[in-house]
């Protein structure tokens, strides 16, 4: 089962991709994680990646696409993966459908998780993190017991730079313009599959798998 998620910051990806790398026995492929593995174990790509990120560049597409490449050939692939934060643009996603052509594969549901602005906002700027031990909690779905203090350790709860209001509406618009997108492309390819992102976590589970063996 090839998954791609899709969905703004705040949308639940990372919480509903542990669940499917459970569920379907595969794993998620995190453009981040693969890139500093493979800068770590000293592949071709990953070296290139460096020379990129030693200047403080930004690694180019192709270069992406080659450790994706690499990433998706291994064994553990076999059965399928999951992507998770790419595609992030239309002209990534043209450059990958041609890699899982070379590699034979295609992509099996792209789900959307759509939750609106106000939601995502709510859900980015209540997070709070205790300084001290990096605990995280959030003032609606996960309030600490006593306001601002870390229920572990007792340290001062604080709000990243990241979940401030100015930079989360930054990210969101960031967000509309390069990827959301993606939507359009992927609902024409036959194997998208929106779902309603508000849901509690349980209802959101249970509708992407059905979705999934309904493909």
């Amino acid at each position: 089962m090839n998954i791609m998620l899709l969905g703004a910051p705040g949308a639940g990806k990372g919480t509903q991709a542990k669940y499917l790398i459970e569920n379907f026995g595969i794993p998620q492929i995190s453009t981040g994680d693969i890139l500093r593995a493979a800068v770590k174990s000293g592949t071709e790509m990953g070296i290139k990646a460096k020379n990129y990120m030693d200047k403080g560049e930004l690694v180019p597409d192709d270069v992406i696409l080659g450790i994706i490449k690499d990433r998706l050939a291994e064994d553990d692939c076999k059965k399928g993966f999951i992507l998770d934060g790419f595609p992030r643009t239309v002209a990534q996603a043209d450059s990958l459908e041609v890699v899982l052509k070379e590699l034979g594969k295609k992509m099996d549901g792209v789900i959307a998780l759509t939750v609106k602005d106000e939601e995502l906002i709510t859900r980015l700027t209540g997070r709070r993190v205790c300084k001290d031990c990096g605990s995280s909690f959030h003032i609606k779905f996960n309030p600490p017991k006593v306001e601002n203090i870390c229920d572990y350790c007792g340290g001062e709860l604080i709000i990243r730079k990241d979940d401030n209001i100015d930079t989360v509406k930054n990210r969101l618009e960031v967000y509309k313009k390069q990827t959301e997108p993606l939507i359009e492309y992927y609902r024409n390819k036959g194997s998208f599959i929106e779902i309603n992102g508000e849901q509690d976590i349980t209802a959101i589970r249970k509708d992407i798998v059905e979705a999934l063996k309904g493909e």
